[in-house]
């Protein structure tokens, strides 16, 4: 039996130096950033059962023979959030994992510290691409299409995400000016503008003059309009047209004959309204307004990434368009991934496959919040690690008085003499 106690203290010391290691390594790495500390779980092993003097006897009949390291579990808490200068540093607030990748299959981590390398990837610092879903509404540097929103596509479709450093956003070439005003009832020469753009992104001025036609027929009045599109600093007109327009008795637009103007190679349709909505003429109090659709081209000012993990990108004319969404998996089992190192996993069978959750429309979406400028630390508590390791060396000693017991014990009985 004394020998016994040297297998039993053995054990005790493996599976507490294993315990030592892991709480060393949890604590070696407390500024890692998004580290997953992990914990140690121990079984007790077979127990040697003794023979009693009756088999009857209710008195226990058996003796352990000490403890194993049964898991490593990983700590699935949160960790502590670190602010950070980047917009591309990000941090997921709730459950799931940023996709990377390199030359191999996909990993996983919590870690966010993410940049854009030389060909505008997203990568890690080391270099992997960050996977998500592209907008596909870039093309040789221009944005196709001004997106809202850019749905998350299949979990197996995932790429790396590349954005341009360069990045327009095309002009909008004016298609309709609207105008209001009243003309009054005067025999005076009346004038409302509008601004309107062209398709080589000039900013044009179009002018409306109004004069009272000559012979006036009652009821009612009617005008001329003679309409010009020139440069804002009114030194070159590009086109002129004319037309007139007519009032009931009550001032009421009855007819318009100046229906649209080229601007310099693109049509733009004049809206004057009817009736009272629009341009009128009635009474002494002239007033004037106008509208037009249309936008001026704008350079990539940045992108940035907001809480759904959509990457935006933002132009000096104001105008914003989704260009891409970081993927988030998730799996059925994080504690099943297989650890690469403290802050990267891998798929394994234990953790299931990766999925993305999806809404109550079979709509596949993040399933959580993202935030920049901010980083996932390690979730590595240095009071609890200390303490552990504490009760760890105790638990080591322990056992390691166990062996030099035993070991005196099997001394003494040797040196009896029989």
């Amino acid at each position: 039996m004394m020998s016994q106690a040297f297998y039993t203290g053995i054990n005790g010391i493996k599976a507490h130096q294993y315990g030592i290691d892991v709480i060393s390594d949890n604590l070696s790495n407390i500024s890692t950033n998004g580290f997953r500390g992990y914990t140690t779980e121990f079984s007790s092993l077979f127990e040697e059962a003794l023979v009693t003097a009756s088999s009857f006897s209710n008195a226990g009949s058996g003796v352990g023979i000490g403890t194993k390291l049964n898991a490593v579990a990983m700590n699935e808490s949160q960790g502590v959030f670190k602010l950070s200068d980047r917009s591309t540093d990000l941090a997921i607030m709730g459950d799931g994992w940023f996709g990377i990748q390199a030359e191999g299959k996909p990993l996983y981590t919590r870690d966010g510290a993410f940049t854009f390398d030389k060909n505008r990837d997203l990568v890690t610092n080391d270099g992997y691409y960050v996977l998500g879903t592209m907008g596909n509404n870039i093309n040789d540097g221009v944005l196709t299409q001004q997106l809202a929103e850019v749905e998350l596509g299949a979990v197996n479709t995932q790429q790396k995400l590349q954005f341009p450093e360069d990045l327009i956003f095309p002009v909008q070439p004016t298609t309709e000016a609207s105008f209001y005003g009243n003309l009054t009832a005067l025999d005076e020469t009346r004038v409302i503008s509008a601004g309107i753009i062209d398709a080589q992104n000039n900013r044009n001025n179009l002018r409306l003059e109004f004069t009272k036609s000559v012979p006036q027929v009652s009821p009612g009045s009617q005008w001329d309009i003679t309409a010009t599109v020139e440069n804002l600093e009114g030194t070159e007109v590009y086109t002129t047209n004319s037309g007139r327009v007519t009032f009931d008795a009550a001032g009421a637009l009855l007819t318009n004959t100046l229906t649209s103007i080229n601007n310099n190679g693109t049509n733009v349709a004049i809206n004057l309204g009817s009736g009272y909505d629009g341009v009128i003429a009635m009474g002494d109090k002239f007033s004037s307004s106008s509208s037009a659709n249309g936008l001026e081209a704008g350079d990539l000012l940045g992108y940035d990434i907001n809480k759904n993990a959509e990457v935006v990108a933002t132009f000096s004319n104001g105008m914003q368009s989704a260009v891409g969404m970081i993927a988030v998996y998730h799996f059925q089992n994080d504690r099943g991934l297989e650890r690469i190192n403290g802050a990267r996993f891998a798929e394994s069978q234990n953790s299931g496959r990766p999925i993305f959750f999806q809404d109550e429309n079979g709509k596949s979406i993040i399933g959580t919040d993202i935030t920049n400028f901010k980083l996932e630390g390690s979730n590595v508590r240095m009071e609890v690690g200390l303490t552990e390791i504490i009760v760890m060396q105790r638990s080591y000693d322990a056992n390691s008085k166990s062996i030099t017991t035993a070991d005196e014990m099997l001394q003494k009985a040797l040196s009896m003499d029989a």
